[in-house]
């Protein structure tokens, strides 16, 4: 195994383990700072959407073109980038509802102490969102992946999105399994592992798709990541941002995240 493969390997593992970054939020935190969380969330989608469409989408563009030919190759990766959001969309519509990962959760909702009936859908329901982030979160592992081994500093910046909006999808695991069950240890447990099917999505990329990586193979790819970070972040954190938004914050987070990943490609050249 080289460098450039454990360097994304790690990255895919420190996205990852932001999950549990949001269970101790959720259980040390007296409250939310709605305010952070908004900017943080717009700044994340920024990120993920410019280096979507004027990175990852041209060099999967240059990449199939430079094999099929510039109109077949053109098509090739529109196919690829909107088959990444068909497949987010997919998984989007079987996944139950109640563990939808898309309903972000705050340290305010510890509390709202449940009755005793409660106690049993609220452990269905934190067991489904577990389930539903290790499902998210396993394509989004694969695009860390590939990113990095493709370009190691384009890697970290998606890393460093991904890792944003992980966050708050750990607390939304910990908060109801922490309710139903009463133990921080067990609610800390289903966060962490549904963190970790980033880097598990990482290492299949790393053992099935490597070995038989092509120009074209390598274009479909991140053409599909592309898509899989556009959908994303208009699906998941731009809703978030905005449910917590107050004066326009979580556009600005927007467009400082667009700003700061626009410089740092250019730094980085």
């Amino acid at each position: 195994m080289d460098s450039t493969v454990l360097f994304a390997l790690g990255l895919t593992l420190f996205a990852g383990l932001a999950t549990g970054i949001g269970s101790f939020i959720a259980f040390f935190a007296s409250r939310t700072n709605t305010k952070f969380l908004s900017v943080s969330l717009g700044f994340s989608a920024g990120v993920m959407i410019y280096v979507s469409m004027i990175e990852i989408f041209f060099k999967a563009k240059d990449s199939l073109t430079g094999v099929h030919g510039e109109t077949y190759g053109y098509w090739l990766t529109l196919a690829g980038f909107f088959g990444g959001m068909i497949f987010m969309a997919f998984l989007d519509r079987i996944l139950p509802q109640l563990g939808n990962p898309h309903e972000v959760r705050t340290v305010e909702d510890m509390d709202e102490g449940p009755t005793n009936a409660e106690y049993a859908r609220l452990r269905k329901m934190g067991i489904f969102t577990a389930l539903a982030i290790t499902i998210h979160n396993f394509p989004e592992g694969i695009a860390t992946f590939m990113s990095a081994i493709q370009d190691p500093a384009l890697g970290v910046a998606i890393a460093i999105a991904v890792a944003i909006h992980n966050i708050p999808e750990g607390i939304a695991v910990s908060v109801p399994i922490y309710y139903a069950t009463g133990s921080r240890k067990k609610a800390f447990q289903y966060s962490f592992l549904s963190g970790m099917s980033e880097p598990v999505g990482a290492i299949a990329a790393w053992l099935i798709l490597m070995p038989y990586l092509s120009d074209t193979l390598f274009g479909l790819i991140f053409a599909g990541v592309a898509g899989i970070m556009v959908f994303i972040s208009l699906d998941e954190l731009l809703p978030a941002a905005k449910r917590y938004d107050e004066a326009h914050l979580s556009i600005y987070g927007l467009v400082a995240g667009m700003a700061v990943m626009a410089v740092s490609l250019v730094l980085i050249v």
